[in-house]
């Protein structure tokens, strides 16, 4: 990778994580607060202490993610730390921008239309974040702290924390503000799963046949795709093989399997779909189109 091509990738990095960080409080600003809706990580411990002392929300994120910053470089590292960095400062600061900018707005009073797209908006800008190699901080720390030291899985201590600071709120929220709430989490945990996965998808075919060489040369020459032969053994007779493999496009599959049937109609095909490929051919590199 060339200096130049290098900083252009670094730049796109840094205005991934501003945007992701800019929807991420903006989507808290103008649907989390004004609905009252609750949610867990720092987030929800400062929207609980906004409603609580009327500090603005901002300041108390601000104040947490610190605080997790401190306690990251300290137990996990300063390589994590510097991770954590940016979304540490860029998400309470922008979140300060929006609260100026956009004090007193409503969007809507209907609370499932603020739940769903409150779970788009964070799921969407927490996959933006990870993608750009940023890592989200606040309550994401104690999870991972508890990992190092104490072998218990993050996701099971993160659902704990989430649940907890759920469970705080409900304490002077009303009932569906904290139903809505779980949905949120739901809504917005699939929404961030599909964001990092997110990429031009392909299909991975493996064909088991006695004609491999055949079915080889056919789609090097007719699809000009890639191929990989790897040594297979018949389950049953035990006879040795060969399990032809390739990556194709949704659109190539149609013109592979007349190629397949024309060569070998006693081969067996699986075909099974992949999120995302980089490598000669497809993307030049992770997170890539193809």
């Amino acid at each position: 990778m060339t200096q130049r091509s290098l900083t252009v990738r670094l730049l796109l990095n840094a205005l991934v994580l501003l945007v992701g960080n800019g929807l991420y409080s903006l989507t808290v600003v103008v649907l989390l607060v004004p609905s009252g809706l609750v949610t867990g990580g720092a987030t929800g411990i400062a929207l609980a202490a906004n409603r609580l002392t009327g500090l603005p929300t901002s300041w108390v994120m601000l104040a947490v993610n610190l605080i997790m910053l401190v306690v990251g470089w300290v137990l996990l590292g300063r390589r994590f730390a510097l991770s954590t960095l940016a979304s540490t400062f860029l998400s309470p600061l922008t979140m300060a921008v929006w609260e100026q900018l956009f004090a007193g707005v409503v969007l809507t009073d209907d609370l499932l239309l603020c739940t769903l797209f409150a779970g788009f908006g964070i799921g969407g800008a927490l996959g933006l974040v990870i993608r750009a190699g940023g890592s989200t901080g606040g309550m994401d720390i104690p999870p991972l702290v508890l990992q190092k030291y104490f072998r218990i899985p993050v996701a099971a201590s993160m659902t704990v924390f989430d649940l907890a600071i759920l469970l705080a709120q409900a304490l002077f929220s009303e009932r569906e503000q904290v139903l809505y709430g779980m949905v949120l989490v739901m809504v917005y945990t699939i929404v961030l799963d599909k964001v990092i996965l997110l990429g031009e998808k392909r299909t991975e075919v493996k064909i088991i046949s006695t004609r491999t060489d055949e079915l080889r040369c056919a789609i090097l020459s007719d699809l000009d795709r890639g191929v990989t032969l790897l040594s297979s053994e018949g389950g049953y007779l035990r006879q040795p093989g060969q399990l032809l493999l390739t990556v194709i496009s949704n659109r190539e599959l149609p013109r592979l399997e007349k190629l397949v049937r024309a060569i070998d109609p006693g081969s067996f095909m699986i075909v099974s779909e992949v999120t995302e490929v980089w490598g000669q051919g497809f993307s030049t590199h992770p997170g890539a189109g193809g």
